[in-house]
């Protein structure tokens, strides 16, 4: 629970950084990189939430 926690932290930080990076340099391009950053750091959030990583 503590990681999933932690992760969604992270990533909420990941997004206001990216915010207000896009809010004070509002170039297309950048836009396009913040947002596949962010999709990746989503999907890779939900995906690796749900996996056990304590294997024996």
């Amino acid at each position: 629970m503590a990681d999933r926690l932690m992760a969604l932290i992270a990533v909420a930080t990941l997004a206001i950084f990216l915010g207000i990076l896009v809010w004070k340099v509002p170039s297309p391009d950048l836009i396009i990189v913040v947002a596949i950053t962010m999709a990746l750091a989503i999907w890779d959030l939900v995906i690796g939430s749900g996996r056990n990583l304590t294997r024996r």
